[in-house]
């Protein structure tokens, strides 16, 4: 049987860094998200036992470990539907991945649900976040619509997303402002193994639980100053965390901090805008809808961005008919 997922990515405003349980993915922390319009994922799968082998594409290129990561996540699958039929899978991206906007938050949340559809399951969201988490942690954020709270959790199933409020809840935007394409050295996976030799690390987990019941309130208020202030402090210290580990995690590059420096400008001359940073160079700036133009008609007067993105707070993984192949 064959099926076809459509994921967004996100971007966390209180954001996870460190696990638990690496296997499992289990985060240190909880964290609360946005589901984002136009940086999704697009998965077909089809089980057959005409296939030998599970062939993985992924952005039409082949490559050895993607494709790897991706047959483990199809194993969970098989093992709970109770089927052996090796799997194709083909993948496409409409932002650039490894740069720091959470390409595997959306591929694996669209590969959850093409997979367990296509394998004759029929789970429910909270069982789709918790096989999505298990690929990637972000993933399981993907899952439900607009604004998300992932819970913590100490075990697997305690460990899950949910929909905090719809996608049409505040008109905020999050327009992603692209400066470089190029793959980021470290994955966020891989930079997740050094959170313990920073210092600051103890201290960022005693003060995230009063962050996260912060931000659900300014979003139950629609403080929009205070929240982005929030958000953009996040971020720095998230940033802080990394910068202070051992070897140090250096995602920024010049232009990053050139864009933090011109939104503080812009904010200082009245245009209330907001930053905040994943792992990796590209910038997410946060806006009330009726400010969106405004922002837009600066940016396309910096040098040097690559490309610009607007998203507003969208929907979660469905099923398409349209499939790949």
């Amino acid at each position: 049987m064959k099926a076809t997922a459509i994921a967004p990515s996100n971007i966390a405003f209180i954001k996870y860094w460190g696990k638990k349980n690496k296997l499992l993915k289990i985060p240190e922390n909880g964290s609360v998200s946005m589901n984002l319009s136009n940086l999704t994922t697009t998965t077909t799968v089809e089980f057959d036992a005409r296939y030998k082998e599970d062939y993985v594409l992924i952005n039409n290129k082949n490559d050895k470990k993607s494709a790897n990561k991706v047959i483990e996540h199809l194993e969970l699958i098989r093992q709970r539907a109770k089927i052996h039929d090796r799997a194709k899978v083909y993948s496409l991206n409409s932002f650039p991945e490894g740069t720091g906007l959470s390409s595997s938050a959306s591929g694996f949340a669209a590969l959850t649900l093409a997979a367990s559809h296509a394998a004759g399951l029929r789970l429910s969201e909270k069982e789709l976040s918790i096989f999505a988490r298990q690929g990637s942690g972000s993933a399981c954020r993907s899952i439900p619509d607009g604004i998300v709270e992932w819970l913590g959790g100490n075990t697997s199933a305690t460990s899950y997303a949910k929909s905090l409020y719809s996608p049409d809840y505040w008109a905020i935007v999050d327009v992603v402002a692209i400066i470089s394409k190029e793959k980021k050295e470290l994955s966020s996976t891989g930079g997740q193994k050094l959170v313990s030799t920073s210092p600051f690390f103890q201290t960022r987990l005693a003060h995230i639980n009063a962050k996260v019941a912060k931000i659900k309130a300014l979003l139950k208020t629609k403080n929009f100053t205070e929240f982005g202030q929030l958000v953009e402090n996040e971020a720095l210290e998230l940033h802080a965390i990394m910068l202070t580990s051992t070897p140090s995690l250096i995602y920024w590059q010049p232009k990053t901090i050139e864009l933090m420096k011109l939104i503080k400008k812009w904010r200082s001359e009245g245009l209330e805008v907001y930053f905040t940073v994943n792992t990796g160079q590209d910038i997410h700036l946060i806006i009330e809808d009726k400010n969106k133009a405004k922002l837009l008609g600066k940016l396309h007067e910096v040098d040097g961005i690559r490309e610009i993105i607007v998203n507003r707070p969208s929907v979660g993984t469905k099923l398409s008919n349209k499939h790949l192949f």
